[in-house]
Formats: C-alpha cells, sequence, structure tokens
C-alpha cells in the first residue's frame, strides 16, 4: 500500500539542520510525497513527551507513515522498527515512542525490524539514524515496499511504563505527562478519574514546592486572569491552566513530577 503522506516528529530542534536533511532525503526517494512536521520540539531525549505529541496528533492526520525520533538509545543494540497499525504505518527506534501513536491509530498489528541494508542510506551514521535509516525507510513505506521487506517479525516491543495515577475520596494523585508551549500541565489523569475521587468544585493542587486554589472548570475563561483552573484538555486528560500565565511555573511542575488535588483548598 502507497502512502501519500508522511508526518515528522522529533527532539531535533530547528536551529541545526537535522529535520531539513530527513525532509531532504525523504524528498530525494520519495519526491511526490508530502510531509507534515508534527513537531521538532521535543525536549531533547523525552522519549514520554514525543510518544504523547505524536499519539494526540495522529488521530487528526490523513492516513501516512509516521516517522518519530527520540533516541536517545541510537547507535546502541536497540532496533529500529516499522509498526503496522489499523490506520497507518508508524517507523523509529523500539523505545516505546511509537506504541502510544499505533494505540491511536486503531491498535497493534505488527512490527518488523528495519533490517535490509538496501532500504537505508547506503553510508549510515551511528548518530543520525533520522537521516540515514528512519526517513529512507519512511519514504520506501510510502512508495509501497511492504514492511516484511525491511526484516524479521518483532513480537515483543519495548513499552514505556504506564504513568501513575491513583483515585481516592477526595483525593486524586497524578504523573505530569506534558507541559505545552503555554505552560499547561498535562496530567495522566482523566475526568473519568476526577469523578472517581468525588471532587468538585474548588480544589486545591498541590506540588511538592506550593498548593494553589484551583476551579473545575471547562475552559480558561472560566476563572479571573492570574487564576488556575483545573479543565479537561483537547486530548481528553486532565490538565491545570492559569489563565494569562504559565501553570508550570506556578506550581514548579514539569514531565514524570506528581501532582496531587485534594478537596481541601489552600490559598497561597
Amino acid at each position: 500500500m502507497a502512502y501519500d503522506w508522511i508526518s515528522v516528529t522529533t527532539d531535533y530542534g530547528l536551529r541545526d539542520g537535522f529535520v531539513a536533511a530527513c525532509h531532504g532525503v525523504i524528498a530525494r526517494l520519495a519526491p511526490a510525497v508530502r510531509v507534515i512536521d508534527v513537531t521538532h520540539e521535543v525536549p531533547p531525549q523525552d522519549i514520554r513527551h514525543g510518544a504523547m505529541a505524536l499519539a494526540q496528533t495522529v488521530p487528526f492526520l490523513p492516513e501516512a507513515v509516521h516517522v518519530a525520533v527520540v533516541d536517545p538509545g541510537v547507535g546502541t543494540s536497540r532496533l529500529g522498527v516499522v509498526v503496522v497499525a489499523e490506520g497507518g504505518l508508524l517507523v523509529g527506534p523500539d523505545n516505546g515512542l511509537l506504541l502510544p501513536a499505533a494505540q491511536a491509530l486503531g491498535g497493534l498489528r505488527e512490527a518488523y525490524e528495519l533490517a535490509e541494508p538496501s532500504l537505508r542510506l547506503p553510508t549510515t551514521s551511528a548518530t543520525f539514524h533520522g537521516r540515514d535509516v528512519f526517513a529512507p525507510a519512511a519514504a520506501h513505506l510510502a512508495l509501497g515496499v511492504a514492511p516484511a521487506d525491511f526484516g524479521g517479525p518483532v513480537d515483543d516491543l519495548v513499552a514505556m511504563p504506564e504513568p501513575f495515577v491513583a483515585a481516592f475520596p477526595g483525593k486524586l494523585v497524578s504523573e505530569v505527562l506534558t507541559v505545552d508551549h503555554f505552560g499547561n500541565v498535562q496530567l495522566a489523569a482523566t475526568p473519568a478519574d476526577l469523578e472517581l475521587s468525588g471532587l468538585s468544585g474548588a480544589v486545591s493542587v498541590h506540588s511538592e514546592r506550593v498548593a494553589v486554589t484551583t476551579v473545575i472548570g471547562r475552559t480558561f475563561a472560566d476563572v479571573p486572569a492570574g487564576a488556575s483552573v483545573l479543565y479537561t484538555d483537547s486530548a481528553g486528560r486532565l490538565a491545570v491552566a492559569v489563565n494569562g500565565g504559565s501553570a508550570a511555573a506556578v506550581l514548579g511542575l514539569g514531565p514524570a513530577q506528581e501532582c496531587t488535588i485534594t478537596s481541601s483548598p489552600t490559598a497561597t
């Protein structure tokens, strides 16, 4: 099956030429295929952030080959893989980055190792598999090369640990998944977890550093400027925002840290 689109997600940033090199490889091999950049601002080596950014975006993209590179293990024994999902293909390192997106695309069907030398660049750098392995693989897949032509099946893909969430009466504890460009803090917890806790109205959101009185609302303008709101974000997760400000800065929270929400508001 051929594809008209390739999406690209990396932690490369835009200061250097890394993204352009990947685009160039795709353009030379598959000039008619169009490329969508999901993001290149994943925090360096933050696999979970990259996985969440990709998984929360792919349902809104055309059916495509999705290449993702957040790869602190580049050049080691970790595998490069193509993952076949119900709604598309995913290419990248086997480090947990691709599986959430595969689930978002209808579920994992099969996976294959990127082992065939003729389907990568002739010279492969030990530190730039995005250019030399993953971008060529995405281009060949978009042109209709079968995933099984790349190598043998991979039965046990690496999965990231499930983020921590615990709901108790009057209390919800959740790991932070991501912090976006605006400083909004996305939690692993969902509205169902909030319902299990029985929390409503005004609550207290705690980090290790501070506790902030917060309103459970629908959107940012449900609270005055400078106040905080607990809401359901566009990905269906609970998130904390400050109207006109940064919840991450106010709370001192970042990815993988723990946030606690209680029924006893505490003013700061």
